[in-house]
């Protein structure tokens, strides 16, 4: 029926698309005055003073200062209200479960971290999150009903026909077939899983090196080796979430991947995985290989080799590049992304030099000619993209005026 909230064109829309513009524009540039944002807006001061008032009686906006150093009166600065929504992301791994609420500005109030060593949980999957999240929310000073919505990042996805984790059997714990409606019964908010690879992918779109970009591949290299997939401004997930596993791509000088299923070498893993780089760099002749977790050792080898101007550690950077090149032709022949984005500890330690060598070797070997970056998010950056992916959804919910 004409008129009602939700029809294309009716006041209410229209103010309400003016609202979500003006709150975009304060995110974006922080304490605005009155006239600053109707210039930005293309919004008359009545109508500019009508929004910020309607804004501020709903509690979306708050009254902050004034602007100094210009001549005349100065002019009253508004800004988002911070505590009109929280919105949390968790970061699942098999040693831990890093957990994180920020207000709706995006600013990070409060963290957590949960150890979970040992290939069985000695606590329900349940009980993990639950007590991951609750840890950050105590740190924020909140309470659980506080959060609007939570997203989870986790190696692997979740079959949307089936609701079973796929492609991650090294999580233990999570492959229940009733544990996605076990979280939904025990959380109080809208629970959203997403591969953890893609939710960095997210973090560089926003954030980082992707910015601005529709098209892109980003290659992640740590724990394991994956990719996602930014197709049209948007993650291709693939029919069962299995998008960007590329893990198992074949590749020249690798056995194939079987029962992928299972645990298995072979494939890109095995070429240009963490777990190859001190495999390699043995071979190659290079001394004193540190000790620990192997994505740890790749990560300090590929430092070291970056700053190396000849000798086995040079070597050593060199067949890496070549070895990562190798897979991402494949990728790159197929999608032909303007970018691609290396990310993960073993492929940002490595820097420019790793990156020059990379895109030297792409060249050669696939006709597109994509331009490859280091990613420029590289604290937590699972993490901070479940935080986005949950805030992106919670500002869409929490700014419609139109209701």
């Amino acid at each position: 029926m004409a008129g009602t909230a939700g029809t294309p064109g009716t006041p209410r829309v229209l103010r309400a698309m003016n609202d979500r513009a003006a709150l975009d524009l304060l995110l974006e540039h922080g304490p605005l005055s009155r006239t600053r944002i109707g210039k930005l807006t293309g919004l008359s001061k009545p109508t500019a003073s009508q929004l910020l008032a309607r804004l501020e009686a709903s509690g979306l906006v708050l009254a902050t200062g004034t602007s100094e150093g210009r001549p005349g009166p100065n002019a009253q600065l508004y800004e988002v209200n911070a505590a009109a929504a929280y919105a949390a992301g968790l970061d699942v791994t098999p040693e831990r479960v890093r957990a994180a609420v920020a207000d709706i500005t995006g600013r990070t109030v409060g963290t957590y971290e949960l150890p979970t060593p040992g290939r069985r949980p000695t606590q329900p999957v349940v009980r993990q999150v639950g007590d991951a999240l609750d840890g950050a929310v105590k740190a924020a000073g909140l309470a659980r009903d506080d959060v609007h919505r939570l997203v989870i990042g986790t190696p692997g996805a979740f079959d949307p026909n089936t609701g079973r984790l796929r492609y991650a059997s090294h999580l233990p714990g999570w492959h229940s077939p009733t544990l996605l409606d076990e979280l939904a019964a025990a959380l109080p908010m809208p629970v959203e899983y997403e591969n953890d690879v893609n939710l960095v992918a997210v973090a560089e779109q926003r954030l980082g090196a992707a910015r601005g970009h529709g098209d892109f591949v980003l290659l992640w290299n740590e724990g394991g080796l994956g990719a996602a997939l930014v197709l049209g401004g948007r993650l291709h997930r693939g029919w069962t979430g299995g998008a960007g596993e590329v893990g198992f791509l074949p590749v020249p000088g690798t056995p194939l991947v079987r029962q992928v299923s299972k645990a298995g070498s072979g494939g890109y893993q095995e070429l240009a995985g963490s777990q190859a780089i001190p495999k390699l760099a043995r071979r190659l002749g290079v001394k004193n290989i540190p000790s620990g977790p192997y994505a740890e050792v790749a990560a300090a080898l590929v430092a070291r080799a970056a700053e190396a101007d000849d000798g086995p550690h040079r070597r050593l950077l060199e067949a890496y590049a070549t070895h990562l090149a190798t897979g991402l032709a494949s990728l790159v022949s197929v999608l032909d992304p303007e970018l691609v984005v290396l990310s993960g500890a073993s492929l940002t330690c490595g820097g420019e030099p790793l990156r020059a060598l990379v895109q030297a070797e792409l060249e050669e070997l696939a006709a597109p000619r994509p331009r490859l970056v280091v990613g420029d998010v590289q604290e937590h950056p699972v993490l901070r993209g479940a935080l986005e992916s949950a805030l992106a959804a919670t500002r869409d919910e929490v700014f419609d005026t139109s209701r």
